[in-house]
């Protein structure tokens, strides 16, 4: 005799993987924007962080050298010096040495304008990270705002046949996007503040030079 058996259907858990998370397609819009934006952060922070590393190393007697150049009057060995030591310092020092025999006041406008120049280049490309930093939250949210207004349109357009697993699913998506903005401009604003400070510690180094550049000019006999 056949014993019937009540089999008893246990529903089983659906996990859902962050990567179909991500690259859901109602959020691709969004979410390759905020990728591409990662990839540029990540590129600038890497260029910007060897180059003002490559910037701020200097010979350590180069300051030396320029004083016993200039004491003994021999400033195109200054300049030939300048020449051979690719930094922003050099460069600045060298457009000092070339106002030599000018006013002071002429000679310190020159260096003056060659370090904005210098600045201008270390700083270069750090704008577009602070403005990720600012506009990734805002375009994730954007991307999750527009996907609660399409979830709950397609609730309200069929308020007897609502499925929760398509209207939560729905949601889910859209406020990945509001993650994903928000890990962007989260990297993105400590990539910006770290290469600020580090460009700020070299502006600081290369207004000290500059300045004993000058007490150099200023001593007796020069």
């Amino acid at each position: 005799m056949n014993i019937p058996f009540l089999l008893e259907t246990v529903p089983t858990e659906q996990h859902v993987s962050f990567f179909k998370l991500v690259f859901a397609p109602a959020s691709l819009w969004i979410m390759i924007p905020l990728l591409l934006m990662l990839l540029w952060v990540i590129f600038v922070f890497v260029e910007r962080w060897l180059a003002l590393n490559a910037a701020a190393k200097e010979d350590p007697n180069f300051m030396n050298h320029i004083r016993d150049f200039v004491h003994d009057g021999r400033f195109d060995s200054a300049v030939a010096l300048c020449k051979g030591n690719e930094s922003p310092l050099s460069h600045m020092i060298e457009k000092g040495i070339s106002r030599i025999g000018k006013p002071l006041s002429d000679i310190s406008t020159a260096i003056e304008n060659t370090g904005q120049q210098e600045v201008q280049a270390l700083e270069k490309r750090l704008s577009s990270v602070a403005t990720i930093s600012g506009i990734a939250p805002m375009i994730g949210f954007l991307g999750t705002v527009t996907g609660m207004i399409s979830a709950f349109s397609e609730m309200a357009a069929n308020p007897n046949n609502v499925n929760i697993a398509d209207l939560s699913g729905g949601i889910y998506t859209a406020m990945i996007t509001t993650v994903g903005g928000l890990i962007v401009g989260i990297i993105a604003y400590v990539f910006y503040n770290i290469l600020v400070d580090k460009v700020s510690s070299l502006i600081h180094t290369l207004e000290g030079h500059t300045t004993e550049f000058m007490d150099l000019l200023n001593e007796p006999g020069q």
